[in-house]
């Protein structure tokens, strides 16, 4: 299903939400769905990585496969090495040995992939094109570094965290882009408003003297995202963003860990996207 015009790909983060993520993407692979541009944030920049490589089934079963393995989530992992997820687990062993990447494929995936990750020292968003995967994983693993349950990751004397922190949903740098249509996937319900981060006073104990304007945009980021939220609302009646969402408040956790409750949240967002598929087609060719 190709589009008449350049349309790019948001995909939010959200933890183990992005299950939903994992299946509205395996519906655009069924249907040969394709973008000018790929932009993802958190686990909607992992859940991008093989989709982009065209490995159906590989996001969700790279992110429920380990779940009782220590090396790939603990607290134990967490205690011994600041990292909940297991960095050599989840950015070596899964995709060289467990479950490989295709490298080739993604190589030759026209789609552009930018990863958005924060920049600790200035608070702010930047986005980084990953041309090789076998470099750029570095900037997966840093979009996907939740503050507090993950180490400060530096790319070349750079500490970056977590990409939703300054920049949630980037559906503006899509736009940036050059994206005249903005197809994206959010994996909170419609109507959804952030709250104030109860875990402030924790994240100025931890971040406070080293990265003060990381801690300020921690302390806005509900702000930050309810009025990108409420942007997004505006150029979906503008017929320039199409939105797939859960149709329901996702009930599972950030770190969740029941198999089963994932396989339901991944079978809904593959029948959201097909549900959806005949609106979507009719937005991607007007």
């Amino acid at each position: 299903m190709a589009a008449n015009s350049k349309v790019g790909l948001v995909l939010e983060g959200g933890g183990m939400r992005g299950a939903f993520t994992a299946g509205v993407l395996d519906f655009f692979l069924d249907r040969e769905v394709s973008f000018h541009t790929c932009i993802g944030v958190s686990a909607g920049a992992c859940h991008a990585c093989s989709f982009l490589s065209k490995q159906r089934r590989r996001g969700f079963e790279t992110n429920t496969d380990y779940l009782e393995d220590e090396a790939y989530c603990s607290v134990k992992n967490l205690i011994k090495t600041g990292d909940l997820f297991g960095v050599d687990m989840c950015y070596r062993k899964i995709p060289e040995e467990l479950n490989p990447y295709d490298y080739r494929a993604f190589d030759q995936n026209p789609t552009e992939f930018y990863v958005t990750v924060t920049n600790c020292e200035t608070g702010d968003a930047e986005y980084k094109k990953i041309t090789d995967m076998h470099k750029g994983i570095h900037y997966v693993r840093a979009s996907s570094s939740l503050p507090l349950l993950a180490r400060t990751v530096w790319i070349q004397n750079t500490p970056y965290l977590d990409g939703g922190i300054a920049d949630s949903i980037p559906v503006r740098q899509s736009q940036k882009l050059g994206n005249e249509k903005q197809v994206v996937v959010l994996t909170r319900q419609r109507g959804y408003r952030k709250q104030p981060n109860r875990a402030m006073p924790a994240a100025y104990l931890r971040y406070g003297r080293e990265f003060p304007r990381l801690v300020e945009r921690m302390k806005n980021r509900h702000l930050d995202y309810n009025e990108t939220l409420d942007y997004l609302y505006e150029e979906e009646k503008k017929g320039k963003i199409f939105l797939i969402c859960p149709e329901k408040p996702v009930e599972i956790g950030r770190v969740e860990k029941n198999r089963e409750k994932l396989e339901k949240l991944y079978e809904e967002g593959y029948a959201t996207a097909e549900k959806n598929s005949r609106a979507l087609q009719e937005f991607l060719l007007s």
